[in-house]
């Protein structure tokens, strides 16, 4: 069995070899526990059928461990600097394949078509840049790539935020972004003492399942999402002036607003936290029909 690449000695050797210094607008932490990465990879249950996305492959720690269980591996790293040292730690994997590029600005399904052919299903598996955590994710779920899941270290309070349930003061618009295309769930914390350079942070791993369909069925799905942003605009605020202060002209259509609310029984006064998925659909489609037949 060849060494890991994310042991303590053998990370501090491959970056003195190639002189890299970290940089902070990248968000790179480096994992140095073979251990967690291994338990990333059992949480996303790849096997010899998956084809794998990962994120950010750094110097290759993860991608190894991906490597050695999944069909293929294709890693989007965007530091130019990075390169030659994939080429060299990834060189026994021949199943990986690394692109140069900012995932967000990837054609994600092309790349899908291209090297996942002979995978029976596609998992995102990667250790994020916290930086850019919220972007990617929404990427991918908004993308509607053929994808059974997501399995991502991040930092721990985004992946709360993700996972959390309504009546929380972690729930808001995140958490309905993201349980509205998957079940979401928080499956292990990391210590930011396995990361060369430590972060200031706590990590997580969430796992997120893609639904067949989404968990409401919508009227208008960019119309429900815009009431949901309104409603958590200013959390301390009720529904109503949320409502009225920040959807387009909310201020003339607070008499609407407040009949719609009576209408489908649910309370002004309430704040955005308190409302479940299924009641931001409702209050969203009633409110989509009256406006639209106005």
């Amino acid at each position: 069995m060849m060494k890991d690449i994310a042991t303590p000695i053998r990370t501090k050797a491959i970056l003195e070899k190639y002189g890299f210094s970290f940089k902070k607008s990248l968000g790179q932490n480096f994992l140095i526990e073979p251990n967690i990465l291994s338990r990333i990879v059992d949480h996303a249950n790849v096997t010899e059928k998956t084809g794998v996305i990962e994120i950010g492959p750094g110097i290759g720690a993860l991608t190894e461990q991906l490597a050695r269980r999944a069909k293929k591996v294709v890693a989007f790293e965007i530091d130019q600097r990075l390169l030659p040292i994939l080429n060299e730690t990834l060189a026994p994997y021949s199943n990986v394949t690394v692109i140069h590029q900012d995932v967000l600005e990837a054609n994600l399904m092309e790349a899908i078509t291209e090297h996942f052919n002979e995978c029976e299903e596609i998992m995102v598996v990667a250790n994020l840049p916290y930086y850019v955590t919220t972007p990617i994710i929404m990427k991918l779920l908004e993308d509607k790539l053929p994808l059974k899941g997501i399995v991502v270290m991040l930092q721990k309070e985004v992946a709360d935020r993700i996972a959390a349930n309504p009546s929380t003061k972690e729930y808001g618009s995140l958490s309905i972004a993201v349980q509205y295309y998957t079940d979401a769930k928080t499956v292990m914390t990391v210590p930011k003492t396995v990361f060369v350079p430590q972060p200031n942070v706590d990590s997580a791993i969430i796992r997120l399942l893609v639904r067949d369909e989404p968990i409401v069925e919508l009227k208008n799905e960019s119309f429900f999402f815009q009431i949901v942003r309104a409603s958590f605009a200013q959390r301390r605020k009720t529904l109503l002036n949320n409502l009225v202060h920040f959807l387009p002209n909310g201020k003339e259509l607070k008499p609407v607003i407040e009949a719609t609310l009576a209408q489908v029984e649910i309370d002004g006064r309430r704040r955005g936290e308190s409302l479940s998925i299924e009641e931001f659909a409702k209050l969203s489609d009633a409110l989509d029909s009256v406006l639209n037949n106005a």
